[in-house]
């Protein structure tokens, strides 16, 4: 067994997929492949991520690695130490995924994810380490191998570069319920919205190790509106159990999704000439009503396949200011080097507070078209399924005319074919949809 890198990362269920002696190796692996002779880690809050943390530290500290342990913080803090301090980094995480699953992402020295070439050379390197299990070849010893430390303050120099974005304005007079998905924010969070002068109510902010993105958090936002209404809020922020990724509430209890959040900040960006090259990146699964609100405003919509990591490379190859995802992940590349859910929350606040406009004006500059999704699982890969899907998704596309979208794409992470429509109505979004995920079905078969 061994480890490939899916869309962000590795994943599988920990002690099973992601065993101690696999991540030892891995850690092996990076140490060889990576640049530096210093590694930071991070990790959230679920019962396997002490047991993982520790192994992949002994994999790098094996290699003569210099290893800092951060402790329980977001993503984009290990992505932020990483960058201000010119050293490699990995999150153990999975993210949104149920408690169970566990992960690794790594970040370059920078706090950049990993290119597709670097990717491949450390799965070989791994898969020899695996495969010659007692190579010790140039193992390093005595005072050559690695330490291991614990640096908890990285943290809170992390948290002083989100508070210090706002240019030293205050959030004074907002109230906020933040739902932490018991997970990576729910210190940090907190912590930073009251230094910036927030009254903050917090939920799902009590981790014991196997209740983080349970029931809660960005993927089942419905306690925080139901919050948001019976605290007489401003907003909400709905974290995902890394944090690195954020949704938000307005204040009637109403979902703020990515897109909106994406198109409330370009506007800001674009009014205080910010916004380079007047352009935002963002993937196909970005609704219809975002690229027309764009149009309707000058702005220029740039396009990647489903992933931070394909924002990530357009901002970059670009030089463009901001991007993301429909799913929260928000990049704002003149800030930080990967998507921060508590940094674009504290970036949308910053903008209720400064123009003295409620989130649900802010999110009204685009209007949703309505958007179904069909999963289709399939046995086994089908190269040519483009092609034998060609003339459905025609057929498709001429009955939706100019006001629809159709996007048939593979999972990244699950032996899925995903189906999304867009459409006028629900009702013709559901039936095209349906259509197409029996064509799939049938093709694939």
């Amino acid at each position: 067994m061994t480890l490939r890198f899916g869309t962000d990362g590795v994943r599988g269920v920990a002690n099973l997929d992601l065993t101690p002696e696999l991540v030892t190796a891995f850690g092996r692996a990076a140490a060889r492949v990576l640049a530096g002779d210093e590694f930071v880690i991070g990790r959230d809050t679920r019962v396997s991520g002490p047991l993982l943390e520790h192994a992949l530290a002994a994999g790098l500290a094996s290699e003569g690695i210099t290893v800092s342990t951060l402790g329980v913080v977001p993503t984009p803090a290990v992505a932020w130490t990483a960058a201000h301090h010119g050293v490699a980094g990995a999150m153990i995480s999975a993210s949104h995924n149920k408690y169970p699953d566990n992960g690794v992402k790594l970040f370059a020295p920078g706090g950049r994810k990993l290119r597709d070439d670097v990717e491949e050379t450390l799965e070989a390197e791994l898969d020899r380490l695996v495969h010659r299990a007692n190579d010790a070849s140039a193992a390093p010893t005595g005072d050559a191998v690695g330490t291991i430390t614990a640096a908890p303050e990285h943290l809170l120099d992390y948290a002083d570069s989100v508070v210090d974005s706002v240019e030293g304005r205050s959030l004074d007079g907002l109230r906020i319920v933040i739902d932490c998905a018991n997970g990576s924010a729910t210190t940090i969070a907190p912590h930073v919205l009251r230094r910036l002068g927030a009254d903050v109510i917090v939920i799902h902010a009590d981790p014991n190790g196997t209740n983080i993105n349970e029931s809660c958090g960005s993927t089942h936002p419905d306690d925080l509106q139901k919050a948001v209404v019976e605290h007489h809020a401003d907003a909400g922020l709905a974290f995902d159990g890394d944090a690195d990724r954020v949704l938000a509430v307005d204040a009637k209890g109403d979902l703020v999704d990515g897109d909106q959040i994406i198109a409330a900040c370009a506007l800001d960006l674009r009014e205080r000439g910010r916004l380079k090259h007047d352009t935002v990146v963002v993937t196909v699964m970005t609704n219809l009503g975002f690229r027309r609100a764009m149009a309707d405003h000058g702005i220029n919509v740039e396009e990647t396949a489903v992933g931070d990591r394909f924002v990530l490379d357009a901002l970059d190859g670009g030089g463009h200011s901001l991007g993301g995802e429909q799913s929260g992940h928000v990049i704002f590349a003149d800030l930080a080097t990967t998507g921060d859910g508590l940094l674009t929350g504290v970036q949308l606040l910053d903008i209720m507070r400064r123009t003295d406009r409620p989130l649900r004006k802010l999110a009204g500059v685009m209007s949703r078209y309505p958007q179904v999704l069909r999963n289709v699982r399939i046995a086994v890969e089908v190269h040519d399924l483009d092609e034998r899907l060609a003339g459905d998704v025609r057929a498709a596309a001429g009955r939706l005319g100019d006001d629809g979208r159709v996007l048939i794409r593979r999972s990244g992470t699950e032996p899925l074919v995903r189906v999304m429509v867009e459409a006028k109505t629900t009702e013709q979004a559901e039936a095209v949809a349906d259509q197409l995920a029996d064509a799939v079905a049938i093709a694939a078969s």
